[in-house]
């Protein structure tokens, strides 16, 4: 039976006493910049990577993760002129059709509207995803791999 919305929480990894269960519901994440993300944070080097202020915001649903994205200084595309970035966006398969991950992204927004940016930032490979959020295909840059990346943003207003 689905939950009703009502009922998932968006919480902040770093200001949760929780942390190893949610970290440990990151670590189920079968895709690969999710198990990358884990061990960023296992290791302690997310925040030397994305930024010493960067976030991972998670949406809980009970004792469960629903889905998770970081906000964040830096991404996998290393520009410090462009910045904040919206990053590691993911929904678990049993909670997609939702659109719960534009309740991520609506709270990276909020944050970096808080934090007086002109626009947030996403790197990915997909087309399609991110216009249904307002986000925008802005340009392609070159991510940590050399490969191209595209970079889509939304204007903070």
């Amino acid at each position: 039976m689905e939950k009703p919305e009502n009922e998932l929480k968006i919480l902040s990894f770093y200001d949760t006493e929780d942390r190893q269960h949610w970290l440990g519901e990151i670590g189920k994440c079968p895709w690969e910049a999710g198990k990358l993300l884990y061990e960023l944070v296992t290791e302690g080097r997310f925040k030397e990577l994305c930024g010493q202020s960067a976030k991972i915001l998670l949406l809980t649903d009970g004792e469960h993760l629903a889905s998770f994205c970081t906000y964040a200084e830096q991404d996998d595309v290393r520009a410090p002129e462009v910045t904040p970035w919206a990053g590691f966006v993911y929904t678990f398969p049993e909670y997609r059709g939702r659109h719960l991950m534009g309740k991520l992204l609506d709270k990276a927004y909020e944050l970096a509207k808080a934090d007086g940016f002109e626009y947030l930032h996403i790197s990915t490979g997909e087309t399609g995803l991110y216009e249904k959020y307002g986000y925008t295909f802005w340009k392609f840059m070159k991510d940590l791999h050399g490969a191209d990346s595209r970079i889509y943003r939304k204007r903070i207003e």
